[in-house]
């Protein structure tokens, strides 16, 4: 009976340890931070958002903290395109960035379904020690047109939600908010004490001794005319020839996502009054090309598009691109622009012998947004162990194209990924196996054919088909 009793007592002292334990990590990992200053910075100049948020994290608790935990409300992450930290050394001149990893936290949701991304430190926070992280995300289509509808001559005036306060699972001793707007024209906003307003930005704070998730919703309603230039769909082609070439062909669905246009279109309004009417439609667009290239058109389905102007240099290349018909809100349009590089641009050796394209995975236009993006690099006939290398994480699949004298196809490596901004303008690889001796297989079908076919000639020349007795 006293063995019993002991081995009850005994479970229930390791049942208490473990609570205490667990209670005790889950303590150390959202309250023994605190955040001594927060500064927040949002820009609204475009219908991209970009927040550079400026932390220093200090460590009040008995043990060494390895990472820190961003908060999110779930309606930012359903349009968050890109996240980064970097850890801030030294002062001013002397300053050093170290990139930091970010990933999605397993902790589970905060109050009102507050998401959780964990930046991993480069070195254990001691405690007492401090240290200055500046995080950087950007927001797709957050941005609501209000009103919805607007006529040719009307601008357009939009709403951004958030918070006057930084939602943080820590408690933040003292915290600002600025939010820079594109002109002057702020039709209203929400009003925290103490706010300002001076000229095209809004401040918030500063804000002293603010628990951990805490957050005020504010409002701003402001005149917004850039075009909202959003691609539904990019389907990038990127053939590889190991003759001396790559093509590249890009296939476009572009959409007006701003205030839907409302009544008639009177183009010798549009071109008589350009500063009033449609002035938050679609003028041209400016993609940024690699440079070198050759062979550049732009068409649709009707055929060849002439209102775009091409600007080379040894640096850059230049697209400049009208579509057919001015784009206002709600309006489509569909385009292809294609163009050619010289292959010794693009295509390298490793030194294990691989070959491997290094290439740039976003949209060339600026300051537009992709819902998804397709991106097919075809290999030339022959390749073998295909594999991608891609700064972030995308969607892979494989494919196999028949191109004229193919035999066994072409290897297709398929990237895809959505929600992606011109931040995503980042190079990629794509490596593969490649003999030499493969280049020789269609000059040898071409041989063979013309062969067969001189040989057919010749002994039909020869043939008597001569009916006799």
């Amino acid at each position: 009976m006293e063995g019993r009793s002991s081995n009850i007592i005994c479970s229930l002292i390791i049942a208490f340890l473990f609570l205490s334990f667990r209670s005790s990590y889950s303590h150390s990992s959202s309250s023994e931070l605190q955040i001594l200053t927060a500064e927040r910075r949002i820009d609204l100049a475009s219908h991209i958002i970009r927040v550079v948020l400026t932390l220093k994290v200090q460590n009040d608790g008995a043990s060494a903290a390895s990472n820190v935990l961003l908060a999110f409300p779930p309606a930012q992450v359903k349009h968050l395109a890109l996240i980064q930290a970097a850890e801030h050394t030294g002062k001013k001149r002397k300053k050093t960035v170290h990139p930091l990893d970010v990933k999605p936290s397993d902790h589970a949701d905060g109050p009102n379904g507050a998401k959780f991304f964990s930046v991993s430190l480069r070195n254990p926070l001691s405690t007492g020690a401090s240290v200055s992280i500046e995080v950087s995300y950007i927001l797709t289509q957050s941005l609501e047109p209000f009103p919805v509808e607007i006529s040719q001559s009307e601008p357009q005036l939009v709403l951004y939600r958030d918070s006057a306060l930084i939602l943080s699972p820590y408690t933040i001793k003292q915290q600002t908010t600025v939010i820079r707007t594109p002109s002057t024209k702020v039709e209203s906003f929400t009003r925290v004490e103490p706010s300002s307003q001076l000229r095209t930005e809004l401040k918030y704070g500063p804000y002293e001794d603010q628990p951990s998730y805490a957050y005020t919703p504010i409002l701003l309603h402001f005149e917004n005319n850039n075009p909202f230039a959003v691609v539904e769909e990019l389907v990038r082609e990127i053939e590889i020839s190991h003759w001396g070439n790559l093509q590249v062909t890009e296939h476009y669905t572009l959409v007006h996502n701003g205030a839907r246009h409302k009544g008639g279109f009177s183009r010798v309004e549009y071109q008589s009054r350009p500063t009033i009417s449609g002035v938050s439609s679609f003028k041209h667009l400016v993609a940024k090309l690699p440079p070198r290239v050759h062979s550049v058109y732009y068409r649709d389905n009707i055929g060849n598009i002439s209102t775009s102007h091409l600007r080379t240099s040894y640096s850059k290349s230049e697209l400049e691109i009208e579509p057919r018909y001015p784009l206002l809100g709600g309006w489509k349009a569909t385009f292809v622009i294609g163009y050619g590089l010289p292959l010794q641009d693009v295509l390298f050796e490793s030194d294990d012998g691989k070959r491997y394209l290094n290439f740039s995975f976003g949209c060339p236009i600026a300051e537009t947004v992709v819902n998804k993006i397709i991106n097919k690099v075809i290999l030339p006939e022959g390749s073998k162990n295909p594999h991608a290398v891609v700064p972030f994480s995308v969607e892979r699949s494989a494919e196999t194209k028949y191109t004229y004298l193919d035999i066994v196809g072409r290897p297709v490596v398929v990237l895809e990924k959505e929600n992606i901004v011109p931040e995503h303008n980042s190079l990629f690889q794509v490596y593969y196996d490649f003999h030499p001796m493969f280049m020789l297989a269609e000059p040898m079908m071409l041989i063979s054919v013309f062969f067969f076919l001189f040989v057919a000639a010749l002994a039909y020349i020869h043939m008597d088909i001569s009916i006799r007795k």
